[in-house]
């Protein structure tokens, strides 16, 4: 059965945060921000008593942690610059500890693998003024540097050389390793359309799928994209955990896309639940970005701007998704009578 999950950036949660995301029937907490963990800031990955901890008072309120993120890997990294391999070994150690800890599913963020100059990022008026994110293509005045074929090809083996060492490991420890498209997926970018498959390609492991992001996917190519790639990760178990976001336009149809309330993009988000169970998806469903609704005032960030990118105790969008995904599995649970 799937089940629920929402994202927080933060481990400082309170009771009264637990408490509600346990009344809204959420089951488990993503982690979205591989700094936010105690021992990072001081030794480079995650303590495993204070993991372990922070575990024990989730499951206090009958939550658990469904997917964590390991210390980012920056563009010094992906430069091969000197000295940047410390932060290959502290990714490697921080799986180790998630292993240790019990954790599913862990990411790895790789910097530098969209291209932010491609599109004017906007705000979008949608029903009732909700404010949301859109970007388009024909919005940009001035055209900024692409990746030529040599540079995409060194970022492509760096990102080679980091997965050689995170993939045993994570096999090692029992850990899933998800990758999350690239959003935006612009033509070229590092985990776009194809450069998504050559992960599995190249890494042919257990261990190795997808944080698949139904919006970021569906802005490359809408709905049959979608349902076309979950079919095919699908049958081959390389969907970990999915993110339940939906989206009106794409870039290749409409030159540009906005992120829409769950009921209210291009997709039906019951065929989509339809889909994962057909190819027997068991894991989270997580509403990862929600427009802004009235009341909502969302932590400033500027590579996010005009979203919600992580649950907060005030945010009714994150309470409409949530119960709109509850009501959706409730759905399906009678559709497969």
């Amino acid at each position: 059965m799937m089940r629920v999950s929402i994202t927080s950036y933060t481990v400082d949660l309170t009771d009264g945060d637990l408490r509600q995301l346990s009344q809204l029937g959420v089951d488990c907490i993503d982690f979205g921000k591989g700094s936010a963990f105690p021992g990072v800031k001081e030794q480079g990955y995650p303590d495993l008593d204070e993991l372990l901890r922070l575990k024990r008072r989730l499951r206090s309120f009958g939550l658990d942690i469904n997917r964590v993120t390991l210390p980012d890997l920056t563009t010094k990294f992906m430069q091969n610059e000197p000295g940047s391999e410390q932060e290959l070994e502290n990714a490697v150690q921080a799986m180790k500890v998630f292993g240790e800890a019990g954790i599913p599913i862990a990411r790895q963020r790789f910097e530098g693998d969209t291209f932010p100059h491609l599109t004017k990022k906007y705000r979008a008026i949608h029903r009732g003024g909700a404010i949301a994110r859109g970007e388009s293509l024909g919005f940009v005045t001035e055209v900024g540097p692409k990746r030529t074929q040599e540079e995409h090809e060194q970022y492509w083996q760096r990102f080679c050389e980091a997965y050689q060492r995170l993939v045993p490991m994570a096999e090692e420890a029992g850990v899933l390793l998800g990758m999350h498209p690239s959003d935006v997926p612009h033509p070229d970018t590092p985990f776009g359309g194809l450069g998504f498959h050559r992960i599995i390609d190249t890494f042919p492991s257990k261990n190795v799928g997808y944080v698949y992001c139904v919006g970021t996917r569906a802005e490359e190519g809408g709905s049959a994209l979608v349902l076309d790639e979950i079919n095919h990760y699908g049958r081959k178990g390389k969907l970990f955990l999915v993110h339940f976001r939906n989206v009106r336009g794409s870039l290749p149809t409409a030159g540009a896309f906005e992120e829409a309330l769950l009921d209210d993009g291009d997709m039906n988000m019951f065929k989509i639940l339809l889909e994962l169970r057909k190819v027997g998806f068991s894991g989270c469903l997580n509403p990862d970005h929600v427009p802004i609704l009235e009341g909502v005032t969302p932590e400033p960030n500027a590579s996010w701007p005009h979203t919600c990118i992580q649950w907060s105790y005030h945010n009714i969008g994150y309470v409409y998704s949530i119960g709109y995904i509850k009501a959706l599995l409730a759905a399906l649970v009678e559709f497969e009578r």
